[in-house]
């Protein structure tokens, strides 16, 4: 039985490292979130994003993707029911200097924490003509049925014929950090060695577009590599992504950092630096 002193109990004589979810917020920020910039760039350039387009972005994080088509001139909204520090950086990226209560102005940038409802048009504003989902699904067990919930609330906030847009890992051989995340992620399920990771399939993006009543439009595949300066960056930008959560919670940051540096190994190259090729699919979709 655990001792008590008083009645209460006493923590444990070992407690887990508390993860210091403002620096995890500022990695993801200023080290891993721009390894995607080609994607966004590849969906933004197809579908001529601009001064017309009115986007919303579902789980829209620190907010790179948001900051890119509102420098094309787009009005841009993003929602996210995650960690509060990275929409603190969104605000900060896309509202600099704003007071966080001050009112929206039309055309304003829009911050949203909370499920895809919450960002509803103001009254008087119009639908959306674009919905984007960047996030790529097709590495954690249940990310595609979690991608299904948030266009359920989000499509009845866009325009007939809106364009949606979704994105996936590519084949796990294209993608050479599936390895690295498929070694450390079974710290958390060491018995059966899944750790909740799982290959990308295919027919990830049509199976949820499918799902959610979406006409599939166009599709398309980015060269997305992964390249930091050195290991350090490579450890802290890795563990700023959602992907090792689990691992974190079965057993600490500094074990899964270790791991981690080990998985990295064989992509570091001669300088030091760490560099892992990978491929991102993208499915151009339509609100019926």
């Amino acid at each position: 039985m655990t001792p008590t002193l008083t009645g209460h109990r006493l923590p444990p004589a070992n407690p887990a490292p508390r993860t210091d979810r403002c620096a995890r917020a500022r990695d993801w920020a200023e080290i891993q979130e721009r390894m995607l910039v080609p994607l966004y760039e590849a969906v933004y350039e197809r579908l001529d994003v601009g001064s017309g387009t009115r986007l919303l972005g579902l789980g829209c994080g620190t907010g790179l993707a948001l900051f890119l088509a509102a420098s094309r001139g787009a009005a841009v909204t993003g929602v996210d029911c995650g960690v509060p520090e990275r929409l603190a950086l969104a605000r900060e990226r896309l509202l600099p200097g704003a007071p966080a209560r001050r009112p929206r102005a039309r055309g304003d940038a829009r911050i949203v924490h909370g499920c895809p409802g919450d960002a509803a048009p103001a009254a008087g504003e119009p639908a959306y003509t674009l919905l984007t989902s960047f996030e790529p699904i097709g590495c954690a067990v249940g990310d595609g049925e979690g991608l299904r919930d948030r266009l359920a609330e989000a499509t009845p906030l866009a325009e007939r014929g809106a364009h949606v847009v979704l994105a996936a890992w590519g084949p796990p051989e294209r993608c050479s950090t599936s390895s690295v995340l498929r070694a450390v992620t079974r710290l958390a399920d060491p018995e059966h060695g899944s750790g909740g990771w799982r290959p990308a399939r295919r027919d990830d993006l049509e199976e949820a577009a499918q799902h959610s009543g979406l006409r599939p439009d166009g599709s398309g595949r980015v060269a997305c590599p992964f390249g930091y300066a050195d290991l350090d960056s490579a450890v802290r930008g890795m563990l700023s992504t959602r992907l090792l959560d689990a691992a974190i919670a079965a057993t600490d940051p500094d074990q899964v950092g270790k791991e981690l540096a080990e998985a990295l190994h064989p992509h570091r190259r001669a300088d030091g630096t760490v560099w892992m090729p990978n491929v991102f699919r993208y499915l151009i979709a339509r609100v019926p």
